[in-house]
């Protein structure tokens, strides 16, 4: 199942880069329909265990502008011009593994998507993108940019999708396109996120900002306001705890690999319509009794990888909870009633999956009435604890 902002890698069997085949480039640009959070089609660059992606109707932060566009009805056609060393066809432009310092010149003015992954671009100057219109997805990952010009997107009138992982930049570019839908920044050196950076992004609902070294002090107050996102991961980072003003309507929160080691009681008040929440590879010794009961839609909880003692309480009262990751912490009792609801409380999906392994706790003395809500004995993972 594709996660809604995978990292694009693309490798050999040796383990070395090397760039798309150009007829795969174009037939998933011209097959996509789906709005960003699910990417049926377009360049599901890793897959991940776990519940479906949200339909349309429970991802609708986006409106109708975030289909691609009509590849036929934009005119005139410009073929014959394409930037030497590049290969194009069918609209998109592929410059990648080039060694470029720069963004290449003599680009089609009907081009869709552009891929300038893996060169040596340091700079985005005003007129990099003069005449792309037309431009849909912009690829920029793994160069070394760390110099934008404030008006270098804004010939970008219809850019739905910005891929600029892996590269040096220290701050959240200015003046990105109103149209975008999909930001992809992970990897980079950015410490602050300053309020009104998002400003205008109506349509924006998906962030990858993870592997940046981010603080919770980094986040200034207000600097999601106007975001109507359905997913943000802010993993590999360095916050301590949950960031308290992120949009409201996130229905995907990544936050592992972080050093946050408490869940107070108020953390995830504003996260009402969370359906998957990562907390794993955290150091959370304590989940504050009635934290989780904020989280009424939660269908999967991830947190494993931590100091826990004991399994969190009020996971009965998720009454859609179907996966729950606990391994690899410091359990080392499971209750009967740690899981499902008690007499004829009702819970409205079964789980599918429950993963205890690598705690210390002795399965034998787990009741098999713990387990009365899951749907199938292989669903429940158990054993392998080393010291």
């Amino acid at each position: 199942m594709s996660r809604a902002c995978p990292l694009p890698v693309v490798t050999h069997l040796s383990g070395m880069p090397t760039m798309w085949p150009l007829w795969l480039l174009a037939s998933l640009l011209a097959l996509s329909q789906a709005l960003p959070f699910e990417q049926k089609g377009f360049w599901d660059f890793t897959l991940d265990d776990g519940l479906p992606m949200l339909n349309d109707e429970e991802a609708s932060g986006a409106d109708t502008t975030s289909g691609i566009p009509d590849l036929d009805s934009l005119t005139p056609t410009f073929s014959a011009m394409c930037p030497f060393g590049c290969h194009c066809h069918l609209r998109v432009v592929q410059c990648s593994d080039l060694g470029l310092k720069a963004v290449p010149k003599e680009i089609s003015p009907d081009t869709t998507l552009l891929d300038l992954q893996n060169n040596e671009i340091s700079e985005l100057r005003k007129d990099d993108f003069k005449g792309l219109q037309h431009l849909y997805a912009l690829v920029l990952v793994n160069n070394k940019i760390s110099k934008i010009h404030e008006k270098a997107f804004s010939p970008l009138r219809k850019l739905q999708k910005l891929y600029i992982s892996k590269n040096h930049l220290v701050e959240i570019p200015p003046n990105l396109p109103s149209s975008l839908v999909e930001l992809r920044i992970h990897d980079n050196r950015i410490r602050k996120v300053p309020k009104g950076v998002f400003s205008g992004l109506r349509n924006m609902n998906c962030i990858e900002m993870g592997g940046n070294p981010l603080e919770n002090s980094g986040f200034q107050p207000g600097a999601f306001d106007g975001l109507k996102l359905n997913y943000l991961r802010i993993s590999e980072a360095k916050l301590t705890g949950i960031p308290k003003d992120l949009p409201e309507t996130l229905n995907e929160l990544h936050l592992d690999h972080n050093k946050i080691q408490a869940i107070e009681l108020e953390d995830l008040l504003r996260y009402s319509k969370l359906y998957r929440l990562g907390l794993g590879h955290n150091q959370i010794r304590m989940i504050e009794n009635g934290s989780l009961s904020f989280l009424p839609t939660l269908r999967e909880l991830h947190l494993d990888n931590n100091k826990l003692s004991r399994v969190p309480a009020g996971l009965p009262d998720l009454k859609l909870l179907q996966v729950v990751y606990l391994h690899t912490n410091n359990i080392t009792k499971v209750g009967v009633n740690d899981f499902c609801p008690v007499g004829f409380g009702v819970k409205r999906a079964y789980y599918n999956g429950i993963s205890l392994f690598n705690n210390p706790v002795p399965y034998w003395e787990v009741q098999p009435a713990t387990f009365r809500c899951v749907t199938d004995r292989l669903a429940i993972q158990f054993g392998n604890y080393k010291k």
